[in-house]
């Protein structure tokens, strides 16, 4: 019978391909992209990883897939504010997103499954400490292991990590069985040191990975990061999430205002999501500093939120999406020549700076190094002492580029600036 009913839905799928129209003239400061599709679980998750995957900016969004069919409209520009006029790039979108091979409900594609034999991947999480990212290195790098590519997160003294490596000497994937069981009984017994009471996990993933940032969610949640006491909105920045009934139409409603960042999106349509949460209509706008999002959802088996536990369930790891990324620590870029044990050196001379690494992205390409690290003090309470800085850029040498932002904390909006519910207000105007 299963198999009837995927011959059913790759037969609708060939009658009705899906269509995606990009409009460069309708809007004054925005491309407009339009995807209509057969309606499937993930669809809309999938849509926004490819926006975001380009670096896109989605300032408006309305969502609508009632019934069998999906039809999304994005509001989107370049970060620098720029419309989408590369045809390269549009020509990119329109493939990916009218591909048969994207729309298949598989779980490899709906969770952005690339396959490398290249290097070897390693999963990481458990409690969160200062200098906890400088001795994963340092272990590593001791192993003759090069991290090729990693993207590490904290969130309510809890840290995750995808971390990518390759044999030192090889430059290939690491497949030795003995070789991987000491990384892996190295790298727990750095975890140990936490005196976690909750058990670290550390997972040698086999060739080909889930969508890392989609991933690192996923293992936060799994660690039950957005479990915590409450906390005071010192800065007026906190997250405003709710989750009512809306009985007339059978749906829970979810709106969320927030500070806007990039990725926003991602975070919470990918959090809905794992969570088992199917959005069936949704708007999402950005002002000149805040986001709003709202969404009319049920449970997969169609059904509404109806208790208070699971409400406030979806509150709390909604609030821990819009954090992860949220950070308003010092952002530091370093670009240098790759070499192996850098990442090693450098994360140690931030430890011995009194740096904690909040957040972390780690690349290179064509033997160049590009990482980002989130940096705030020791007590998390108070600026980067300037000199803190100027003291890192004499030890890490003048052949190590360091670009510096210093992230300065917006005030709260006004409720003049902020949005309101609008779902069925007729707000935007695509």
């Amino acid at each position: 019978m299963e198999e009837e009913d995927d011959e059913y839905a790759k037969l609708i799928r060939r009658m009705n391909p899906p269509r995606v129209s990009i409009d460069n003239n309708s809007s004054p400061d925005a491309t407009i992209i339009q995807v209509e599709s057969v309606n499937k679980p993930g669809i809309l998750l999938q849509v926004v990883q490819v926006l975001t995957d380009l670096n896109l900016v989605i300032t408006k969004a309305y969502i609508s897939s009632d019934g069998r069919w999906f039809m999304d409209v994005f509001n989107v520009k370049h970060r620098n504010g720029n419309k989408v006029r590369d045809e390269g790039v549009i020509s990119y979108i329109k493939k990916i997103l009218e591909s048969d091979a994207f729309y298949v409900p598989s779980l490899e594609s709906s969770v952005g499954l690339k396959s490398s034999l290249d290097y070897t991947s390693i999963e990481l999480a458990g409690a969160d400490r200062p200098g906890l990212l400088s001795e994963v290195c340092a272990v590593l790098a001791d192993l003759s292991c090069n991290v090729v590519s990693a993207e590490i997160w904290t969130h309510n003294a809890r840290a995750a990590a995808v971390v990518n490596v390759t044999d030192d000497m090889m430059g290939c994937a690491i497949e030795d069985t003995e070789r991987l069981l000491t990384i892996k009984n190295r790298l727990c017994n750095v975890f140990k040191g936490n005196n976690d009471l909750k058990t670290a996990k550390m997972t040698l993933s086999p060739p080909g990975s889930m969508h890392r940032e989609r991933r690192l969610h996923q293992m936060m949640f799994a660690d039950r990061d957005y479990e915590k006491a409450e906390q005071e909105d010192i800065n007026g920045l906190k997250a405003e999430v709710s989750v009512l009934d809306c009985m007339e139409k059978d749906y829970t409603v979810i709106t969320m205002r927030c500070k806007d960042r990039p990725k926003l999106l991602f975070d919470t349509v990918c959090t809905i999501t794992d969570m088992q949460y199917v959005v069936y209509h949704g708007v999402v706008y950005t002002g000149k500093m805040e986001a709003y999002q709202e969404y009319y959802i049920r449970h997969v088996d169609g059904i509404r939120i109806s208790s208070e536990a699971e409400r406030v369930r979806v509150m709390k790891c909604l609030e821990a999406a819009i954090e992860r990324r949220a950070s308003e620590a010092l952002e530091l870029e370093l670009c240098a020549e790759d070499q192996v044990g850098l990442l090693s050196d450098i994360t140690r001379i931030f430890r011995e700076n009194s740096l904690c690494i909040k957040r972390a992205e780690i690349t290179t390409e064509n033997g160049k190094a590009k990482d980002t690290f989130y940096v705030t003090n020791t007590t998390g309470d108070s600026p980067v002492d300037p000199r803190t800085i100027d003291s890192i850029r004499k030890q890490i040498g003048q052949h190590t580029a360091l670009d510096v932002r210093w992230n300065l904390s917006p005030q709260k909006p006004t409720r003049e600036e902020t949005t309101m519910s609008y779902l069925f207000g007729h707000f935007f105007k695509f």
